[in-house]
């Protein structure tokens, strides 16, 4: 755990009382702070209770005798309207935070020979990956990397500091709307698309939300750039001439002059006198398809700022072994390979998927976001037959139309059923390899209680196929 320094003996209130809300109650306590909680649900705070924390009604509290709020980052803050929590800290004066916030306040008050180096990673899509990659390539080349955030561990759930640990936290912009001091020495944006505008009310207030991780970097920092979509090609602009910091731009399918990028499955590093080739990434199995070309080269943009060597880099790159539910190879029944994207709760994220294979039997649906699946007409082509589940199931095949054959299975386990065998006949035929993916283009909660368990629910389901085909195998 990473004691919260700068509020010892102070008073603060934390509402909220998730996996984020618990540790930094934690994390407070452990540096000196008096931690105040509350939730509207009563099992929360009966877990609450029974850690020994305060306890309080925050709607009958007495706001001025607070020194900051730690709000959750699943809290409206602003967007579709401010909590009431929020509104009593506003009209009191009192300081909204996030876990990240406590973090970077922890960082820059640590002694010199305890401050870590910090690599912050946000971005419509690819965050995740990119903050495992990253934290595996630095760990494969020696260094102490701790890997937390808005992925596995919580921020503050870390281990403490020391002077040689670098941590890299996948930031969600709910999380950088709290911030205020937060200062990465290497500050990742991948990329930028129409995502949870209900919490921010348009477009413009997600981007900007997302561009405070580059706030408060100065000289010595590093911004790292996608600009392979508009939004962010012009806040890469933009930093580049009102930046102190060093602006590295990269991309996954077109050169960029001193910046790293990716072509025909190629990284280049182009920040030199004449770009270098760095590594083969067709090698790399755990990092198929043009947006993973994407995430390998924001982290070898990220572990080269803090001095990582290109060989070892490239090594790092070819040897990841993967993160779950996105792009996961996760069973094998004869020639048709089950391929777990459930991380793809967005159409944007799976037209990355959709994009990797020439053809797929694909399952997709859920709690559908604005828009839907039209954004993916173009490859609708690519869709052998299309198996649909959820609350958007209907919605997706008004959508689907005669573009593809589709079938409304209702269900992950009748939808993995139906495509295996759909698959298996077409790999008989054609000879070939064939791909059931599960890249959903929606949210998991009519179902599930996130994308994991969406994910781990394909899993059983593929390894119980595999384990029945080999019984008749045997038999």
């Amino acid at each position: 755990m990473i004691p919260v320094r700068g509020f010892e003996g102070a008073k603060v209130a934390v509402f909220g009382l998730g996996r984020t809300g618990l540790t930094a109650a934690r994390a407070l306590q452990a540096g000196g702070a008096i931690p105040v909680l509350w939730d509207e649900n009563p099992e929360s705070r009966a877990a609450a209770a029974g850690e020994g924390f305060q306890l309080e009604n925050l709607a009958e509290a007495d706001w001025s005798r607070f020194a900051a709020f730690l709000l959750s980052p699943g809290v409206p803050l602003t967007h579709p309207a401010p909590h009431w929590t929020v509104d009593k800290a506003r009209a009191a004066g009192v300081e909204i935070v996030g876990d990240i916030e406590l973090y970077a306040r922890s960082a820059a008050l640590a002694p010199p020979g305890k401050r870590p180096r910090t690599i912050a990673i946000t971005g419509t899509n690819g965050k995740s990956t990119t903050t495992a990659l990253t934290g595996w390539v630095l760990t494969q080349a020696g260094r102490d990397a701790r890997i937390g955030g808005n992925i596995g561990v919580g921020v503050l759930d870390l281990d403490d500091m020391h002077g040689g640990a670098v941590y890299v936290i996948e930031t969600s912009s709910y999380q950088l709307d709290l911030t205020s001091t937060f200062r990465p020495d290497v500050a990742v944006l991948m990329n930028l698309s129409p995502d949870h505008l209900d919490r921010h009310g348009s477009m413009q207030g997600y981007v900007d939300a997302k561009r405070r991780i580059f706030a408060n970097q100065g000289a010595g920092d590093t911004a790292v750039i996608g600009v392979d979509d508009r939004w962010s090609q012009q806040i890469c602009t933009e930093l580049m001439s009102s930046s102190p910091a060093r602006v590295r731009p990269f991309s996954s399918g077109k050169a960029v002059g001193r910046g790293i990028y990716v072509l025909n499955g190629v990284l280049y590093d182009a920040t030199g006198d004449r770009a270098i080739e760095v590594a083969d990434l067709t090698r790399a199995r755990s990092l198929p398809g043009r947006h993973n070309g994407q995430n390998a080269a924001a982290a070898y943009a990220a572990v080269r700022a803090l001095g990582v060597s290109v060989d070892d880099a490239a090594e790092g790159l070819l040897t990841f072994p993967g993160l779950a539910h996105r792009m996961e190879e996760v069973g094998r029944v004869g020639r048709v390979r089950f391929i777990n994207d459930s991380k793809a709760t967005n159409a944007d994220a799976a037209r990355q998927a959709l994009a990797s294979y020439p053809k797929v039997f694909w399952i997709a649906g859920g709690r559908g976001k604005d828009g839907g699946i039209e954004d993916l007409t173009d490859l609708f082509a690519r869709v052998a037959k299309a198996y649909l589940v959820g609350e958007s199931a209907e919605t997706f095949a008004a959508t689907l139309g005669g573009s593809a054959p589709w079938t409304l299975s209702g269900d992950i386990g009748r939808a993995v059923t139906e495509a295996a065998a759909d698959a298996a006949a077409w790999s008989r035929k054609a000879g070939q390899d064939a791909v059931v993916l599960l890249s959903p283009a929606a949210a998991s909660f009519d179902q599930y209680a996130d994308f994991e368990q969406r994910g781990d629910d394909f899993r059983r389901v593929v390894q119980g196929l595999s384990a029945s085909a080999g019984k008749a195998a045997a038999g």
